[in-house]
């Protein structure tokens, strides 16, 4: 049995947002009318994309700068400074279906933001991007109504309830022998490698996810599953969970058909890499690979 190398202690993007969910006041439709008032911040975006102010903060307005007949998701309450103000967030006429990294704009607007202020944002972009792709019932077709301040909708011609999703991801290092294994998947570019990853499939554990990923990809057999740490990513919707693994050989045998390359590294070249001095690039800073990457680094020194 390997060592255990314990979880991450460090920040973690869009994770840790600074408002109140306040999930007894989505419920009482008489409570959140009362918030409803000339104090509630209105978050401005543009469709999906954040709106800085003259201070690289969040852009907020007042629920008069809503636009005509939207829907209005709940946030939460903004107690900073000991006020109470409830939050919202209006739905988009379009949710986003572009691959997450074919907006370079909004990732170098994110790369900009306070930790809190992302957390935020990622919160709301996931909620309001679920909203607007999910305006239909999934069971007879029949359109549905927002509930519970936006978190859920409901269908009056089925009776169905659905509720905001979010999709289960592993997302491992597999370590042999003092060498890390990294991925490089189809159209991502040259040179630029990261943590293999998965959709966790329906009756598997997370530890079973984490295997079947690494086989399926790169056909290697690993063991001693750890959980490391995990991250909230709105690109739409997912949870982030990272694992460390070992593997029982370093033979490669390559899933081409979803990686475009698959390959061992020592220490030092991941150590260069975080410090971006190659030999490759790794994951921006707002990745959970990064600090995953990171994490490795310091457990193994």
């Amino acid at each position: 049995m390997a060592e255990r190398m314990g979880r991450y202690q460090g920040q973690i993007s869009f994770a840790g947002s600074p408002l109140d969910r306040a999930d007894n006041i989505r419920a009482d439709r008489d409570a959140l009318g009362g918030l409803m008032n000339w104090k509630a911040k209105f978050l401005l975006l543009d469709q999906l994309m954040p709106l800085l102010d003259d201070a690289g903060r969040l852009s907020w307005g007042t629920l008069a700068d809503a636009p005509e007949d939207a829907e209005l998701v709940f946030l939460g309450i903004d107690r900073e400074g000991g006020g109470e103000k409830a939050c919202f967030a209006a739905v988009p006429a379009e949710g986003d279906a572009a691959p997450r990294m074919a907006n370079p704009r909004l990732w170098a607007l994110m790369a900009n933001l306070d930790p809190g202020d992302l957390a935020l944002y990622g919160g709301a972009r996931s909620l309001i991007d679920w909203h607007a792709r999910h305006r239909h019932c999934a069971q007879c077709g029949a359109p549905t109504k927002m509930a519970k301040g936006g978190w859920q909708r409901n269908c009056d011609n089925c009776g169905a309830q659905h509720f905001p999703r979010t999709d289960p991801v592993t997302i491992m290092l597999s370590e042999y022998e003092g060498k890390l294994m990294l991925g490089r998947g189809k159209n991502w570019p040259e040179g630029r490698f990261s943590a293999l990853a998965g959709f966790v499939e329906p009756g598997e554990t997370i530890e079973e996810a984490v295997a079947r990923e690494v086989f399926e990809e790169a056909g290697v057999r690993v063991r001693d599953v750890e959980y490391v740490a995990s991250q909230p990513w709105p690109f739409p919707s997912q949870l982030m969970i990272a694992c460390h693994s070992y593997a029982d050989d370093d033979a490669l045998t390559i899933d081409e058909t979803e990686m475009a390359e698959v390959k061992w590294f020592e220490r030092a070249d991941v150590a260069s890499a975080l410090k971006g001095e190659g030999p490759f690039h790794a994951p921006p800073p707002h990745a959970i690979a990064h600090n995953l990457m990171a994490w490795w680094l310091e457990k193994t020194a």
